[in-house]
């Protein structure tokens, strides 16, 4: 369906690469916008427009974190768990998420707002503990800024504590 859908869309992508199987992961993402996650058939016709088979396309995005082969919430809550981001308290995050949301990692809430899932390094090694919320990095996090994003994100479908798609490390200020 994806071919009849977006048609357009997809020449486009596939102009852009010399190598077809290059197109992959802009057409993975296309599927998922579709749907708000991957479903076999569009897997099995993203295999067919590439020559590829459908298990190469399954191993891609089995991969990369933000390629989901299930329904996820509205608001993708992804929080680094990562050596850097688990030192200053990712697993804390975490807690506070479960808590707060009524769920585990891999479990979305009732109303289909929020899922929750633990991922490996979000690149933002230097402002831990973080988390990524759809395309959004929410940074330095602490629980009373945890409380205001979920509150802003019920209310509003944003909050103003997102800090983009990274903050460099800052320096650390002389005491004294």
């Amino acid at each position: 369906m994806l071919k009849e859908n977006h048609q357009k869309e997809i020449a486009d992508i596939l102009s852009r690469y010399p190598v077809k199987r290059s197109a992959l992961i802009p057409l993975l993402y296309l599927a998922q916008r579709e749907h708000g996650y991957i479903t076999e058939p569009a897997m099995r016709e993203i295999a067919g427009l590439l020559s590829l088979t459908p298990s190469q396309v399954y191993e891609t995005a089995t991969f990369y974190t933000m390629l989901n082969l299930k329904k996820v919430g509205k608001y993708h809550i992804q929080v680094c768990r990562s050596l850097m981001c688990a030192l200053v308290g990712s697993d804390t995050v975490i807690r506070w998420l479960k808590t707060k949301l009524g769920i585990s990692p891999g479990e979305s809430t009732s109303d289909g707002l929020f899922t929750l899932t633990a991922v490996e390094c979000l690149a933002a090694c230097g402002t831990g503990p973080m988390m990524q919320i759809n395309e959004d990095y929410y940074e330095r996090l602490t629980e009373e800024k945890v409380d205001r994003i979920l509150t802003d994100l019920r209310t509003t479908g944003t909050s103003p504590l997102k800090s983009g798609p990274f903050m460099w490390p800052e320096r650390a200020q002389a005491s004294g």
